[in-house]
């Protein structure tokens, strides 16, 4: 386990990633966690007192990685942009576990599961845990709908949003 303070940054335009609230990894600190890793990777631990777990740390070059702050763990810390941090770390080797309903309906359309499992396992789970993180059966039910239809148009997680916004808007 690796321990350090850091300070939460926010990405201001960096493409795909602009406005992400995130904290810094430096190289000497990734390679007590996984030596000589140059590729993302996930860890948990704790951020002050909140606890994480099946994080991944994305690789920024030179050996350091940075770790995004979803909404979640903002809330969980209590800490925005510019808050000193303190951090607990180690590697997470625990399985990334696919919601069953959405495997149970993926297994009905072929097509759809062909297309879900030739996608890295890290954006499996972001569909799996956008559907486990659903708080009603209604809305469960619908995010597995989405999921299979994206699969079968041949979307990514993004573009299934933006249709469905666009759809709800009218547009």
């Amino acid at each position: 386990m690796v321990q350090f303070t850091t300070t939460i940054h926010q990405f201001e335009e960096k493409g795909e990633k602009s406005g992400w609230t995130y904290i810094e990894i430096p190289a000497d600190i990734a390679g007590k966690l996984k030596p000589g890793n140059k590729k993302s990777f996930r860890v948990k631990g704790k951020l002050d007192s909140h606890p994480i777990k099946q994080v991944a740390l994305l690789p920024m070059g030179n050996g350091s990685f940075i770790m995004a702050l979803n909404a979640a763990m903002r809330k969980g810390i209590g800490k925005r942009k510019g808050a000193m941090l303190k951090v607990q770390l180690e590697k997470d080797e625990s399985a990334l576990k696919i919601d069953k309903e959405l495997l149970e309906c993926l297994s009905d359309e072929p097509k759809a599961m062909t297309a879900f499992q030739k996608m890295p396992l890290s954006h499996q789970h972001y569909y799996s845990k956008w559907i486990m993180e659903a708080k009603t059966a209604p809305t469960k039910a619908k995010r597995i709908a989405m999921t299979v239809t994206s699969m079968l148009k041949g979307m990514d997680f993004g573009e299934m949003l933006r249709a469905a916004r666009k759809e709800k808007e009218g547009l």
